[in-house]
């Protein structure tokens, strides 16, 4: 291995093990709020999940240009569409975003119950059921990509090389899949998102629990596309069961939906101090 690919490699472990960057600043988030057009999402009672989500996703930008203004904002969506889940992926990718934070509302389904028994054309007693919408869960998660499934990251970050090689690390400009030493760099740089993105899913939660008072349901490792196809540190939020009335009205009202925007900001602000620090 060369020297120079040795000591980009070595310095690319520090960073993922560190966290830090030297003159490293963030300058790019992308936002995205959950489906959109004919894909709704989750139902509530008096509201869709995709307009929750769209909502919360601009008034979130509109936070973060008045408080952080040297960072540039991107949204997926801005209006009622469907965008495909890897377009949403490839606008940040594209971007060469630095934060990947898309916006979701939960449900959970109906429960059924047992009512009793009957019998059946054979004489056998058969149960009966009946649907009860599960109207109690409550609370809010945050995911990261399941890096079980790591590889579907490769397409991602080999679409963006700039974030992957030096300038002049490779002259010939295209990624090699054979070669150990991209690999490894790859390993590294996925490794790298998935301990930033814990570390902001943590202070996400953290936020929703100690300046909302919300249940906290935890940060949960899963197999999103969305999320294992994003090249950079990417979370997906929960920011309430809209299946449970008491939350539809909150994550509807103007004062929750500033308190979850404030919960989100905040945790982004100490993301970045820790990070450029």
């Amino acid at each position: 291995m060369r020297l120079k690919t040795f000591l980009t490699l070595t310095l690319l472990f520090l960073y993922a093990v560190t966290g830090r960057a030297q003159g490293y600043k963030i300058k790019t988030i992308v936002i995205d709020a959950g489906h959109g057009g004919v894909k709704s999402g989750a139902e509530g009672s008096f509201s869709l999940e995709k307009n929750v989500a769209l909502q919360v996703a601009l008034k979130l930008e509109k936070k973060l240009e008045e408080e952080l203004p040297g960072i540039k904002i991107i949204q997926t969506r801005r209006t009622d569409v469907d965008v495909d889940w890897y377009r949403r992926a490839q606008i940040a990718n594209d971007a060469k975003a630095d934060l990947f934070i898309s916006i979701h509302c939960n449900s959970m389904p109906d429960d059924k119950v047992l009512t009793g028994y009957v019998k059946n054309s054979k004489g056998l007693k058969v149960p009966q059921y009946k649907t009860v919408k599960n109207k109690t869960t409550k609370g809010t998660e945050t995911f990261v990509g399941a890096y079980r499934r790591i590889n579907e990251m490769d397409a991602g970050l080999r679409e963006n090389e700039e974030i992957i090689k030096e300038k002049d690390y490779k002259k010939k400009g295209t990624y090699d899949p054979t070669d150990p030493e991209e690999l490894i760099m790859l390993s590294l740089y996925k490794s790298l998102y998935r301990t930033k993105s814990l570390a902001l899913a943590k202070l996400v939660q953290n936020n929703y629990t100690t300046l909302n008072k919300r249940v906290n349901r935890g940060v949960k490792e899963q197999g999103l596309l969305i999320l294992q196809r994003a090249a950079m540190p990417s979370i997906l939020t929960e920011i309430g069961f809209i299946s449970n009335p008491e939350e539809e009205e909150y994550i509807n009202s103007a004062t929750g939906q500033e308190e979850i925007i404030t919960a989100i900001f905040k945790a982004i602000k100490q993301y970045k101090k820790e990070i450029e620090n």
